[in-house]
């Protein structure tokens, strides 16, 4: 027995010997390798200078590229008034809104008009706050580091989201117009009462999961939203439950004084079932084609619908979206905003930088191979507004109304060129009317269930 013994201790020893003599580190051999891979030559010192001393994309940008750069678009959906999201990251909420705004101003010819950004993101907040207490308690027998848990704790509360949000909010909690509930100093920097919301929810799931199977949850749960309800009133004031709004069009003509509720007001106005109108689609090359998809517990209220999208090939995507365009129907976008985005020009063009030529090498993973790596995805919802089609009837560039402001891009939207368009573009929700007959069948079908922790599933939050 004893022998046995050494023997295994022998192996071990062994075993722990190689794996310490085999270390994946950078011995010195490795370094001086590597270091005289860089032959420091006369170039490269200027080049080290340059690089060291300013910004990459200043020293890169591709001047070959600037004589392509033109404003017109043949195809044109015009709104009035640029929003601003400001300091938060409910470029969804904005994107949304510029839809269903867009048609409101033109039924009623309207001036400048927008919804109350505040008021329903405050209903968000407050939903966002109970769906996540509600699956605390359902996962509540499992382990606190089970990944259902850590993907729970891990994305507790945001001011991101994406189009089914609109779809549930405004549904079940109506519209304001902005000057009935404007914006605070907290709705539009949100960072603070995120964060503050964020630890007290966080504190409220472990008293929850404290509670035995017998507790009374349901009690626990309203107490514990009293108190998230009077911070978000702290932060973004209480919402409003009647006001009497004057609707004038865009010469100062009155066309009626009414007194409503938010509910009444989006029926009057609004009026359609968003949930029936409209379908999201999604590019997404890592996964088969003409399939629908649903994202589990990706939603904003517990009683609300799961993300639900069609993959689709990109070219399928712009079909519809030309048709709503030439239609004067604007449409939810959205994109992995930060590449090769030349803020300067309101451009989203491959071609704006030559960081490989500076570098010395090449960047050259296609978008599938990003999307596997997690070097892209969604990052920003904006209004995708405007099409310039060429005479062999091709999109060549996209114009989108953006969130940002009237002073950032180009007149407040961004432009991007269609090759950009092919590799950055995830999402758009187009009304039903424009989707062909063939691709409507999909949505009778069983989704596939996806976890809310994929990579193409981050938040549209910009």
């Amino acid at each position: 027995m004893k022998k046995i013994s050494m023997f295994i201790l022998m192996i071990c020893s062994s075993l722990f010997g190689f794996s310490q003599n085999q270390s994946d580190g950078i011995n010195s051999q490795m370094l001086e390798k590597i270091q005289q891979s860089y032959k420091n030559t006369d170039q490269d010192k200027a080049l080290r200078n340059a690089v060291a001393s300013n910004k990459i994309d200043n020293l890169v940008v591709n001047l070959d590229n600037e004589a392509k750069y033109d404003t017109y678009f043949s195809n044109r959906v015009k709104s009035k008034g640029i929003s601003d999201q400001k300091s938060s990251g409910r470029c969804w909420m904005f994107s949304g809104f510029n839809v269903l705004r867009s048609g409101m101003i033109a039924k009623y010819d309207l001036g400048e008009f927008n919804f109350s950004h505040n008021y329903i993101f405050f209903y968000d907040q407050l939903e966002k706050s109970n769906l996540f207490l509600s699956l605390v308690i359902k996962y509540k027998d499992e382990p606190l580091d089970s990944k259902n848990n850590e993907w729970l704790l891990k994305n507790v509360l945001s001011d991101g989201g994406q189009f089914t949000g609109i779809i549930d909010l405004v549904s079940k909690y109506g519209l304001v117009p902005s000057t009935v509930q404007p914006e605070t100093y907290n709705s539009e920097n949100t960072r603070k009462i995120d964060e503050l919301i964020t630890l007290k929810l966080k504190e409220f799931a472990l008293e929850l999961r404290a509670i035995n199977s017998k507790g009374d949850y349901e009690n626990k749960k309203v107490e514990m939203l009293s108190t998230i309800y009077r911070m978000l009133v702290l932060a973004y004031g209480e919402p409003v439950k009647e006001f009497t709004y004057t609707l004038r069009n865009s010469s100062g003509k009155e066309i009626s004084t009414e007194k409503y509720t938010p509910k009444s007001f989006y029926e009057k106005h609004i009026g359609k079932d968003l949930a029936k109108t409209y379908v999201m689609f999604m590019n997404d090359p890592t996964r088969p084609y003409y399939k629908l998809y649903e994202i589990e517990n990706d939603r904003h209220i517990i009683d609300g619908i799961n993300w639900k999208y069609i993959n689709l090939p990109v070219d399928e995507i712009k079909e519809m979206a030309i048709a709503s365009i030439k239609d004067s129907t604007m449409m939810y976008f959205s994109c992995d905003v930060g590449k090769h985005y030349n803020r300067t020009k309101g451009l989203l063009d491959v071609n704006n930088y030559d960081y490989g030529v500076l570098m010395g090498t090449s960047f050259s993973m296609n978008k599938n191979q990003r999307i596997q790596t997690f070097a892209s995805g969604s990052s920003h919802a904006m209004t995708l507004c405007g099409v310039d089609i060429n005479k062999e009837n091709k999109p060549t560039k996209w114009l989108v109304e953006n969130s940002w402001g009237a002073s950032a891009g180009w007149q407040g939207h961004l432009i991007m060129t269609d090759e950009w368009f092919n590799e950055y573009m995830f999402r758009l929700v187009v009304d039903r009317k424009y989707i062909p007959s063939k691709l409507l069948r999909i949505l009778d079908e069983k989704p596939t269930m996806l976890p809310p922790w994929d990579p193409m599933f981050a938040e549209d939050i910009d």
